[in-house]
């Protein structure tokens, strides 16, 4: 019996999300994110990851905005919607080791000085992609204003 509950365990952490792009999504994926007010008609998502289901978990940043959200299954007071257009965000830290039960990060640090954290997982070159892509789109836009 333990043995079967240890496998169960490996599964279960082992699992792993994949990062995904717009192409990847579903429109059920995509209209969801829509519905959370974090994504215009006409706004296309570079890079998505979920550190669970795509309908409770999103970290994602588009040709406009970083976003993140964590939507509670069981309590609506501990969602969390989080969004900045490039131009509100004053500067971008990443974080490539969080620990062993956490996703790297990037701390997005708005221009009113609150944050929040784009995660995302998988291989390094992966994350790393993810990573200096975001940093480069928000250059990139913050040069053009």
């Amino acid at each position: 019996m333990k043995t079967k509950l240890y496998i169960f365990c490996f599964l279960m952490f082992s699992a792993c999300n994949s990062i995904e792009t717009n192409d990847t999504l579903s429109k059920s994926d995509i209209d969801y994110i829509r519905s959370l007010n974090l994504l215009d008609k006409d706004e296309q998502i570079h890079r998505f990851y979920s550190e669970y289901k795509k309908r409770v978990a999103g970290n994602f940043f588009t040709d406009k905005r970083m976003a993140k959200y964590w939507i509670d299954e069981r309590d609506s007071k501990k969602n969390s919607i989080h969004s900045a257009f490039y131009n509100e965000i004053q500067a971008i830290d990443t974080v490539y080791y969080a620990g062993a039960t956490y996703s790297p990060y990037m701390m997005i640090t708005k221009t009113d000085g609150k944050q929040f954290k784009v995660c995302a997982d998988g291989k390094r070159e992966e994350i790393k992609a993810f990573f200096e892509e975001a940093i480069h789109l928000w250059r990139q836009k913050k040069a053009a204003n």
